[in-house]
């Protein structure tokens, strides 16, 4: 699914990479990964998937780029500084992505009277806490996977992007701001595309 930031963590490393995939579309919210087929693959019925040409199976966005980036300048061969990249991408799926992700998830995927809208103020607040955590790190550090740029400033990236679609302005996070640059001026660096038009058109209507 294109317009999902854990998806987009995928396609932006493999872009990176140089890697050869086949891409294929699949509208989770729409239903399409609760049909048998796909619960066969994934009994979690989520996205991304990785399926190999041998058959094997790998879920989950961070556990995925850490399979792809090993033995590659995208994740450190230090063991202290792998410990911490991981640590960043832990902070990413446990403080950062539930608040961030589900304020846009909410904002542009449910109707304007959905009862879920009554959970924004606070996942508002929470993505803020998160940002200001990030911005405290980038104060003092260049990026998030040590001393250069890999998968942990990849995995915090691509919410982080797309914040204000959920209602999260970035506007008071200078070295966030510094550090999304730098990762758009990356070689190799794909941008998330637009999501339909009815999406766009509940962000602008999201209170």
């Amino acid at each position: 699914m294109s317009t999902s930031g854990n998806c987009h963590k995928v396609r932006l490393l493999l872009e990176q990479l140089g890697t050869r995939y086949r891409w294929i579309e699949v509208d989770s919210a729409g239903g399409q990964t609760r049909t048998p087929a796909f619960l066969a693959l994934n009994p979690n019925g989520k996205v991304p998937l990785v399926e190999r040409d041998d058959g094997r199976v790998l879920a989950e966005s961070n556990a995925i780029l850490f399979w792809l980036a090993e033995g590659t300048p995208f994740l450190p061969a230090d063991g202290w500084q792998r410990a911490q990249a991981l640590s960043w991408m832990f902070f990413e799926q446990y403080s950062h992505e539930p608040y961030i992700a589900v304020a846009r998830f909410i904002s542009g995927w449910t109707p304007p009277d959905s009862p879920r809208r009554q959970e924004l103020p606070r996942l508002r607040e929470r993505g803020h806490a998160a940002l200001a955590v990030m911005e405290r790190h980038l104060s003092t550090h260049d990026w998030f996977t040590g001393p250069g740029y890999g998968i942990a400033d990849i995995a915090l990236y691509a919410y982080t992007a797309v914040a204000a679609d959920g209602g999260i302005e970035l506007s008071s996070y200078p070295a966030i701001g510094r550090w999304l640059q730098a990762l758009r001026a990356r070689p190799g660096f794909v941008a998330m595309p637009d999501p339909p038009p009815e999406v766009l058109r509940n962000f602008a209507a999201s209170p």
